[in-house]
């Protein structure tokens, strides 16, 4: 009971945001240190997510394309984005869902992935995917809450680790 009432206190002092100055960066610094620190990550990671987040954002359409950043207490909190250039071929694809350290467990996550995907229905889009890989349990229980499932898995060598990179997808 407590910590519910303590997520109710935090949950409203969430800020929601899409793009503004600067936002690009705090999600690509919150990238690179959290899967460098937790995963072992090297700096291709990096470099492969500032250079697709920076390519997604200049030719960014918001009839297809969104992008929420929350704020809690005026701190960066946490991001996610949906790329629809696919949309026809693949369906929209879900971006850089990312959560900062001191603030997981709190809903934002969820809270995150639903926006992204009541985006997507009231788009058009007719499925969401999204590549992930095993053992960021957190992040697919939050991904089959919402209905996600896994449709496809597989070991690959990448950022410097081996990872078993999956696929969910959602059709809406």
């Amino acid at each position: 009971m407590e910590r519910r009432q303590e997520m109710n206190e935090q949950t409203k002092k969430w800020e929601w945001r899409g793009y503004h100055p600067g936002v690009i960066g705090k999600i690509i610094e919150l990238h690179a240190v959290y899967y460098h620190t937790f995963w072992g990550f090297d700096v291709s990671f990096e470099t492969q997510e500032g250079r697709e987040l920076c390519e997604f954002m200049s030719r960014f359409d918001p009839t297809n394309d969104g992008l929420w950043a929350v704020y809690v207490d005026g701190r960066f909190a946490g991001a996610v984005a949906i790329d629809g250039t696919l949309r026809e071929t693949n369906g929209a694809r879900l971006r850089w869902l990312i959560v900062a350290p001191d603030f997981q467990g709190l809903g934002i996550g969820q809270a995150l992935v639903h926006k992204a995907v009541e985006f997507s229905r009231s788009a058009g889009h007719h499925k969401i995917f999204l590549w992930t890989f095993q053992g960021l349990n957190a992040a697919r229980h939050v991904y089959e809450r919402e209905g996600f499932a896994l449709v496809q898995e597989y070991p690959i060598e990448q950022w410097g680790s081996t990872i078993r990179e999956q696929k969910f997808e959602l059709i809406l």
